[in-house]
């Protein structure tokens, strides 16, 4: 069965696309703003930029929050786009364990076909792969190629539609096992997509997704999780409320580390598996901290104006004081934090990146911030380091301090915070 309301079109969207419900309230209004991965160039920095709304909305009774514009995925998905998740150490590791976990926990047979949606550079399905898993990646950019080249993994470069799965069945077969890890809340067609899985899943099979989590969001003042790539944010109530439109059910889920606070939900058609406790528990849980209600997202805007200002008054001290205040790392969340908070090249002169990303060498949307490889850290040794990647922070703290970097690391989330020494 189609539901309209789940595929929403680009431009405005005023009503639940879960439920259909027109009842929602404002979680925060970040302006208008570039797409988070949309750099520039040399040729089109100085070019006109398209900018677009970016608020989100909550409808209490689904449980989802949404932006209330869509951008269109050609857009904020063009074929170069620079992402690639199998450079990030700490994701390569997690990546390798959840494939390690889901094998063991489902004991799934070698030979079941894997397909991951979104794949982006295959190392996912890498993990599967060392399983003896036969996979399939479903990727719309360039980056398939990557997939493909470097990691050997079959790759489908396109958009996943119900054309899509009904092919991939009539080839390869149904999938025991469908993955989307940083994806479902992407892609604005939801009822397309809901469709495909609904195709392409064997009728034991399971389909497994990791999307930012709400309750994160709201714990940990991640305003910088809102961008246009990310037209849903999910609470376990709004998977609940989804799944049984199309004949299926979440049946597990829990909260995992991945991007500082995810949920990693379990679905599966109906009956095909018992429902966990932690279902029951991370529902009442929501409801316990005011999740789904206005007055709770109005004390979190505070909280966010206080770190916006703090933030902003040791940029302007280190401007006075003729302190190099520069950044390291350049997630798609940094771009929302730095537009927002209004940081141009003046107060931050360059933001430092991992050499082989695809983003060196371009230009950061809005601020027109330039992206340079990371080796200019150690030659400098600027007075102040932002870990915009600050869910990372840990991580690349410890190793820029074993690589002999003596500067004072700021990380402005989920409070922000000075590390010297």
């Amino acid at each position: 069965m189609r539901y309209p309301h789940h595929d929403a079109k680009p431009g405005t969207l005023d009503y639940c696309q879960i439920t259909g419900s027109k009842n929602l309230f404002e979680v925060i209004d970040l302006g208008h703003q570039p797409p988070c991965d949309a750099f520039l160039t040399q040729e089109t920095v100085n070019q006109p930029e398209v900018s677009y709304p970016l608020r989100l909305m909550l409808c209490p009774e689904s449980g989802l929050a949404q932006l209330d514009h869509v951008v269109h995925g050609s857009i904020i998905y063009p074929a170069d786009y620079p992402y690639r998740a199998g450079i990030s150490p700490p994701l390569r590791e997690y990546q390798q364990a959840f494939a390690d976990d889901i094998t063991e926990k489902f004991q799934i047979p070698q030979g079941s076909l894997c397909v991951d949606i979104g794949s982006n550079d295959g190392f996912l399905l890498t993990g599967f792969r060392r399983h003896g898993m036969r996979t399939l990646g479903v990727e719309p950019t360039n980056i398939a190629r990557i997939a493909r080249e470097e990691n050997h993994i079959e790759t489908l470069q396109s958009f996943f539609t119900e054309e899509v799965a009904e092919n991939i069945v009539k080839e390869y077969g149904h999938a025991k096992l469908i993955t989307m890890t940083n994806v479902f809340a992407h892609m604005a067609p939801l009822g397309e997509v809901m469709r495909g899985l609904e195709r392409l899943l064997d009728k034991n099979g399971i389909f497994i997704t990791e999307s930012q989590y709400l309750a994160d969001i709201l714990e940990g003042n991640q305003f910088d999780q809102v961008y246009h790539e990310h037209i849903r944010l999910y609470s376990l109530k709004s998977l609940m409320t989804l799944f049984p439109y199309y004949g299926m059910e979440v049946f597990d889920a829990h909260r995992v580390s991945a991007r500082e606070g995810s949920i990693r939900a379990y679905a599966a058609r109906n009956g095909t598996h018992a429902t966990a406790s932690s279902v029951a528990d991370l529902l009442a849980r929501e409801e316990r901290i005011g999740l789904f209600k206005p007055e709770t997202w109005a004390q979190w805007r505070r909280r966010i104006a206080v770190q916006r200002n703090r933030f902003m008054e040791l940029a302007y001290r280190a401007q006075r004081e003729g302190a190099r205040f520069v950044s390291d790392s350049c997630p798609g969340r940094g771009t929302v934090l730095v537009n927002y908070y209004g940081i141009d090249t003046a107060l931050m002169p360059y933001i430092a990146q991992l050499p082989e990303s695809e983003k060196v060498g371009k230009f950061m949307p809005g601020t027109h911030i330039p992206i340079v490889g990371n080796e200019i850290l150690l030659r400098e040794q600027p007075e102040y380091v932002v870990i915009l990647a600050w869910h990372y922070g840990d991580y690349i703290m410890k190793q820029w301090r074993k690589k002999g970097l003596n500067s004072k690391f700021i990380l402005p989330l989920p409070e922000m915070s000075i590390v010297e020494g």
